[in-house]
């Protein structure tokens, strides 16, 4: 077998679409243009999109083999030839122009990517390439042109480019805000501890906080999502990112310990309320999820944490937990706190406790006779007094319509007494202001001495509340208060 013989067989049996092509017209074209003055080949053809066209039809196909029959569809060469348009249409020109611009710079090669379709019109990705033969470098009438089909590939690479968009959609326009962060730096800190023979994170960060401090600032954050930025109040990624010790203070650092702690124990997915601070210095309140990423066990390089705002749920359990402790109209605890802490004080058998019982006169007159709004307001006032003159480890509460205690632990006689003057004083400042409807009240006073139980000491109060209480509807005293 001859060698032309040998490159004929070759030609015709390779995998690979192949076109032997004649681009001499072509050539001839490049030569007018140059005579013409054409230097920037690029813009003149920009410029003279027809030209291109114009090339394309002037390359005469010489041969092809029967892979690119194959491949495109077509029955045999004369078929092929006489649908060459149908084959190259869409964006062919622009990879065409390409071709152009290398041969008329001298390059004896050109690749490109770009789509053809078969006759039957379907759609192919091509990987195309060409070298002028040798010998032909001056004439450019033998150029071997191949058209590898990589529709597979592209599909593929589609898919994914689609699956990164999807991923990358569902990340930056998801409601929840969403931080991607490297934990590989803590990873490494773990592994060095328990090299140096610790076994017991809680017990270490006990005796070392400065370790989870430390650890805070060895995460470095990948990416954050638009939620994010509008939780903390970032007007952008930069500055929440440089804003972090804003963001994350204070009382993060216990639950960031209990997190380093749940991955000690190998739990890589975990769930906790934190709470963090905006930018603008407010509180937010989030429900923090963290999971290692799938594939990054062994170094934590990649990992999803999401924060769930819940600002406004914390809010409504404060105010029904502080309405369940107090009163709506005094703003005073109110009787279910008072008798949780009386049963408190019986458990602890903490003594001495010196009580107040304290009951707003004329209540019921106003009721009637000015109605209620007047008497509410009445109890507001009342309320106001005694929240200014009691504090802590003092405690004040409404327990019945007119009625308030004052519990004062550890107090004797003298100590409560002192406070009654207070409610007094401050009551004589509140009637100046309202000289037409003053308060009044009357004030039983006791206290509850070792061995015996608070109700006793309570009820001794009551009992001088209500002779006092008598006594001011029999005289009608000009005073405000009456004591004991």
């Amino acid at each position: 077998m001859n060698d032309k013989s040998s490159e004929t067989q070759m030609f015709e049996l390779a995998p690979v679409a192949m076109w032997l092509e004649d681009f001499s017209d072509v050539k001839a074209i490049f030569e007018r243009w140059r005579r013409e003055g054409v230097s920037d080949i690029l813009s003149f053809l920009t410029q003279h999109p027809a030209q291109v066209l114009e090339c394309a039809r002037a390359i005469k196909v010489l041969r092809v083999n029967a892979r690119t029959l194959e491949l495109f569809e077509a029955r045999d060469f004369s078929h092929l030839v006489a649908n060459l348009e149908t084959m190259f249409a869409g964006d062919m020109m622009e990879t065409h122009l390409n071709e152009l611009i290398q041969l008329f710079e001298g390059k004896t090669s050109f690749a490109s990517d770009t789509v053809n379709y078969t006759l039957t019109g379907k759609r192919l990705d091509i990987h195309l390439q060409g070298t002028v033969l040798p010998g032909a470098e001056h004439s450019l009438e033998r150029v071997l042109v191949t058209t590898q089909d990589v529709t597979a590939l592209e599909d593929a690479r589609r898919a994914e480019r689609s699956q990164m968009l999807y991923a990358k959609g569902l990340f930056e326009h998801s409601p929840v805000s969403l931080w991607v962060e490297d934990f590989s730096r803590i990873r490494l800190m773990m592994e060095d501890l328990r090299q140096r023979g610790i076994s017991d994170l809680r017990v270490f960060t006990d005796v070392h906080p400065e370790f989870v401090r430390q650890c805070m600032r060895e995460i470095r954050v990948i990416d954050v999502n638009q939620a994010t930025l509008e939780l903390f109040n970032a007007p952008d990624q930069q500055s929440l990112l440089q804003n972090q010790h804003i963001i994350f203070r204070d009382d993060m650092q216990e639950p960031f310990r209990e997190q380093l702690i749940d991955l000690w124990e190998g739990r890589l997915m975990h769930v906790r309320e934190v709470m963090n601070y905006a930018l603008d210095g407010s509180q937010r309140y989030v429900l923090l999820q963290f999971s290692v990423f799938p594939g990054y066990e062994k170094d934590w390089s990649l990992v999803l944490v999401s924060l769930t705002d819940i600002t406004a749920r914390k809010k409504a359990e404060a105010y029904l937990e502080y309405l369940g402790k107090h009163d709506v109209l005094t703003k005073l605890y109110n009787r279910a706190f008072y008798s949780d802490e009386i049963n408190r004080l019986n458990r602890k058998s903490f003594r001495p406790v010196a009580i107040l019982i304290i009951d707003l006169n004329g209540l019921k007159e106003a009721n009637d006779t000015l109605g209620h709004d007047a008497g509410d307001s009445l109890l507001r006032r009342l309320g106001e007094v005694l929240n200014e003159a009691v504090s802590q480890p003092n405690c004040v509460a409404r327990i019945g319509g007119d009625e308030f205690a004052v519990l004062m632990p550890g107090a004797q006689l003298e100590d409560a007494t002192l406070m009654a003057d207070d409610i007094g004083r401050l009551l004589h400042i509140n009637n100046q202001y309202y000289s037409q409807h003053p308060l009044s009240i009357s004030v039983g006073i006791d206290v509850c001495a070792e061995g015996e139980p608070m109700e006793t000491a309570i009820r001794r109060a009551d009992k001088e509340m209500y002779r006092q209480k008598r006594a001011f509807y029999a005289v009608k005293p000009s005073n405000s208060v009456s004591q004991r």
